[in-house]
């Protein structure tokens, strides 16, 4: 009997409590399996796309699946050590509206910014390092969060809140989105590199988009640069800016986007470009030649994400094409300006060579051949009529010279250089140089506008000595004192003149309406046999016009 009992106990060694162990822990094992079956589906959803927006949600879906949380975010870190983004699951659209602006990271958000450790709360709400919710955040207890790192670096942080099938999470849970966030950093770092690659892409066809309508000689190439940065960087709005006289100011040549529109034409400080914008902001130099050609300035909305240093190199590698391309296309512009600047000087020059000289020796010969011809009165006001209209002639031809010139240079010689040139021209006709002489500072006190007035009554002066005086000896002197320039011309002729300047009156007439026009005054005085005394003024500056 004690053999069979014996026998017995053989066949059933093992308690019910062994056997419950037993199943338990199998259901464990099924358990930990399906977890880890689910953490490689998890894994292989996070690896399936290279989006990086795409990237980040298919995360925070993942770890809400793994380990079963109503709520899920992923907050992305900034360099000022807040949140950029925040990528949430679990909300629906009246409850995103009832909250509100997102996260900023404060409270318990901010403390896993400053300690990227993992951390669990059993109830959220009582932990002293919250800071609470907004009205119409939904209520939210237990927690978990672990930081998502790409090699030394902290990217960001999982947020997950309110286990739906436990009252709080587990330290298996917490293993479970650690080696989620471990598989979810690689992810993250193969998309950013994509999606940099992607936009490097586009950076370098902007550039060679703006570089071949440049060479095309395109419409308002600055427009269609500002436009492409803003679109290539996602910017919010953008402008170019281009230097002043002073290298300290630039001025907004051009603006696209999110801008008020009186910007266009402002001066702002070379230091300080847009300066008490907020939001965002990207201020890339155009350099050329080792020179600053301007700047390229793109911003983003103040609630807008940072611009990163892959950004910044970026944009500066575009800026760099770009000021090159500028400074070709300015090149290629001042040779096309030189072309037609010499083509106008080669005109005056003909002008000046051959028909001036051709229509005043027929001038000339005409007023021989009045001297020479008995005539009646009539037939001599018809040939003094003629001779005058050559003389007028002439003058509109030397004007044209003159302007075209003055067009032709980039540079223009000094109003004492000037008035040395036309006393210069004036020795062929004459037949002698005049004495020229200068009184004052007439280049620095002179304005342009009276300038150009003064120029051409000198030229008419010794026009009409050369044409009617007959005279061995001309002086000519320029004065510049108290506010007036004038200029006396004074030649040993034949006379004539009457003092109201009726004898050869189109002229004379131009330079007294030269004069009234400026402010001063105009006189000739020749008495007969005795020369002529031809004496012009006006104001050194004339407001009005100047302006």
């Amino acid at each position: 009997m004690n053999a069979d009992a014996g026998s017995e106990n053989a066949v059933q060694p093992y308690g019910d409590d062994f056997v419950t162990h037993r199943v338990d822990r199998a259901k464990d094992l099924i358990v930990t399996q399906s977890r880890l079956r689910g953490l490689l589906r998890a894994n292989r959803m996070v690896a399936s796309d290279l989006s990086l927006s795409v990237v980040l949600t298919r995360i925070v879906e993942a770890a809400c699946d793994l380990v079963d949380a109503r709520y899920g975010a992923l907050g992305v870190i900034a360099h000022d050590q807040h949140l950029e983004q925040f990528i949430h699951v679990g909300f629906d659209e009246s409850m995103v509206r009832r909250i509100g602006d997102l996260p900023r990271g404060k409270g318990i958000l901010g403390l896993l910014i400053r300690e990227p450790y993992p951390l669990r709360l059993d109830d959220i709400t009582t932990d002293r390092r919250a800071d609470g919710f907004p009205p119409g955040h939904p209520p939210m207890h237990s927690f978990l969060g672990v930081p998502i790192r790409i090699g030394t670096k902290v990217f960001g942080n999982l947020y997950l809140t309110d286990k739906q099938n436990a009252s709080r999470f587990t330290a298996e849970d917490e293993e479970l989105v650690q080696a989620l966030a471990a598989s979810a950093g690689v992810a993250i770092e193969n998309a950013r590199l994509f999606e940099e690659s992607q936009r490097r892409q586009r950076w370098l066809q902007a550039s060679a988009d703006i570089t071949r309508h440049l060479l095309a000689e395109g419409p308002n190439p600055l427009e269609l640069i500002a436009r492409r940065a803003q679109e290539v960087a996602d910017a919010d709005f953008s402008a170019v800016l281009l230097p002043r006289s002073s290298p300290e100011e630039l001025i907004v040549q051009v603006a696209t986007g999110e801008y008020p529109d009186g910007l266009v034409g402002t001066v702002v400080p070379a230091s300080d470009p847009l300066a008490g914008r907020s939001g965002p902001l990207m201020v890339i130099p155009l350099i050329a030649s080792g020179e600053s050609v301007g700047a390229l300035v793109l911003g983003r909305r103040t609630d807008g994400r940072l611009f990163t240093d892959a950004d910044i190199d970026m944009a500066s590698g575009f800026a760099g094409h770009i000021a090159l391309a500028l400074e070709l296309a300015q090149a290629r512009a001042d040779r096309d300006r030189i072309a037609v600047l010499e083509e106008r000087d080669r005109i005056a020059r003909d002008l000046h060579d051959h028909v001036i000289q051709r229509i005043f020796a027929t001038a000339i010969g005409l007023q021989g051949l009045a001297a020479q011809t008995e005539a009646t009165n009539q037939q001599s006001e018809r040939l003094a009529s003629y001779i005058d209209d050559l003389d007028e002639t002439i003058g509109q031809i030397r004007t044209t010279i003159f302007q075209l010139r003055r067009r032709g240079r980039h540079n223009l010689p000094s109003l004492r250089g000037q008035l040395l040139d036309i006393v210069d021209d004036a020795t062929a006709s004459l037949g002698f140089t005049p004495h020229l002489r200068f009184e004052g500072a007439v280049d620095s006190t002179v304005s342009d506008v009276v300038g150009e007035h003064l120029v051409a009554v000198l030229r008419e002066a010794l026009s009409n000595v050369a044409r009617h005086a007959r005279a061995t000896q001309v002086h000519v002197t320029v004065w510049s004192t108290d506010g007036e320039v004038r200029v006396d011309v004074i030649d040993n002729g034949i006379g004539g003149v009457d003092p109201d300047g009726r004898k050869h009156s189109s002229g004379l007439a131009n330079m007294r309406s030269r004069a009234e026009e400026l402010g001063g005054r105009f006189s000739v005085f020749s008495p007969a046999g005795a020369g002529t005394r031809l004496s012009w003024s006006a104001r050194t500056r004339v407001p009005d016009q100047d302006a």
